[in-house]
């Protein structure tokens, strides 16, 4: 075993050689250190601002649902790992595989039926993409190959779904020209709770029945849109994308790899719609947390389109496609979380967020503060300070991420009352000195 380094030993190596997500090289602050990590908390290896663990507010990036070290997936990963780490999934599989891709079909809208495993969110934005692209060359119709999306979305960070982000607010701006030129509607109109507004509604009719030639699928995130700005949509508008794509010949498609598994109060975001997709993504939660894993599920009518193309396969196959204990914690997180009334403390986390963050209303420069199930966000009328704003969430024992001119909480669904309250304080603070 190699001699243990020291906390600044493994700060000054990481800031000399480690590229973090988003960040230059080398990084303009030091990352806090991590020792280890335990239900909603995670451990120090040095103090900051006096506090040597944190109550996760982030879910690790919304991933770690059940928290951390929990020993329903401990076990689940120790025992596959006695068995098979790992095994190449052309030509062959295994159990943890096909437990997983049922149980996926099982609790996911019908008629989804097929299940491609990938690694990562981006990935499997990426090959719901070539599924549609696929389909309709396989079809005859090669001509149609545009995407339509609605601004202030965000997709992933890999080429085609960069191209489905917001164009010009988004973090993908840098690349307009480069990318694939695709067709883009208003941003929804905010509120969940909101009747839909009939002009944004023939907005969407309008602009997929002008492009239906040419468009393969339309994408979007039901419901929350995540990365690109935290805001909620009506229900109602996934209704009209399905009515108008089933009217013109176009693939749909829901990006639910930050809404899935439970966040916004149901299991998936296109519940609330009462619609299904042609296509589903999901990521993140899907393993809680533990190891890397994405799956992207598609009907029936889209594998056999693609099927009776000139090429008859899918051309994809990620290194690590199926990986056995990827998918053993998968089944064992979804079991978990099925097993309990998760609803029931998605909502109670719901009403928390309500009753603690109500007080951010008044905080001078918050011009928003919303809450959807176990998501809550306070919006700022200026660009966080993200140093500031850090420094503050810490100061009340809380990890917080903020980004652009939002700070906000996706907590582990475990997460207690008490925990809960003390995210709500951390918001204020970090919107009180962001």
């Amino acid at each position: 075993m190699p001699e243990p380094l020291t906390p600044g030993e493994l700060l000054a190596l990481d800031r000399q050689h480690v590229w973090h997500p988003y960040g230059p090289m080398p990084g303009k602050a030091a990352p806090l250190l991590v020792e280890s990590a335990s239900g909603v908390r995670l451990r120090l290896a040095e103090p900051v601002e006096g506090r040597d663990e944190l109550v996760d507010g982030m879910s690790s990036w919304w991933s770690a649902v059940h928290g951390y070290n929990h020993p329903v997936l401990n076990d689940a990963a120790q025992s596959q790992l006695g068995r098979m780490s790992h095994v190449m999934f052309g030509g062959l599989t295994h159990e943890p595989a096909v437990r997983l891709a049922k149980r996926l079909v099982d609790i996911t809208p019908e008629p989804l039926e097929h299940v491609f495993l990938a690694d990562s969110g981006s990935v499997s934005v990426e090959v719901a993409v070539k599924m549609c692209l696929q389909y309709w060359r396989s079809l005859g119709k090669p001509r149609k190959q545009r995407l339509l999306t609605w601004r202030g979305g965000y997709h992933g960070d890999t080429w085609q779904p960069m191209s489905v982000c917001d164009p010009d607010g988004g973090m993908h701006e840098l690349w307009q020209g480069a990318l694939p030129r695709q067709v883009f509607a208003d941003t929804p109109p905010a509120g969940f709770d909101a009747a839909p507004d009939e002009a944004y509604a023939a907005q969407l009719r309008e602009l997929i029945a002008r492009h239906a030639d040419e468009l393969a699928a339309v994408i979007v995130e039901p419901v929350v849109q995540g990365a690109g700005g935290m805001s909620f949509h009506s229900p109602g508008y996934l209704r009209v994308l399905r009515e108008a794509c089933d009217a013109h010949g176009v693939l749909l498609v829901f990006d639910e790899i930050a809404t899935g598994f439970g966040r916004t109060g149901a299991l998936f975001a296109a519940e609330h719609a009462g619609v299904a997709p042609d296509v589903m993504c999901l990521g993140k939660a899907l393993t809680g947390g533990y190891l890397t894993l994405a799956a992207t599920l598609c009907t029936a009518a889209v594998a056999d389109g693609i099927s009776r193309g000139a090429l008859p396969v899918l051309a994809h196959g990620p290194t690590f496609m199926g990986n056995p204990l990827a998918a053993a914690v998968a089944d064992a997180s979804i079991e978990l979380l099925l097993s309990q009334d998760w609803a029931q403390e998605v909502k109670r986390i719901e009403a928390g967020l309500r009753d603690g963050l109500a007080p951010a209303r008044s905080i001078a420069g918050v011009r928003d503060v919303r809450v959807l199930g176990a998501i809550g966000v306070v919006q700022l009328d200026h660009e966080v300070d993200m140093a500031a704003a850090t420094r503050a969430a810490v100061r009340e024992g809380v990890w917080l991420r903020p980004f652009r001119d939002l700070i906000y909480t996706m907590p582990p669904y475990i997460t207690g009352d008490g925990d809960v309250a003390r995210i709500c304080a951390a918001l204020c603070a970090a919107a009180r000195e962001g």
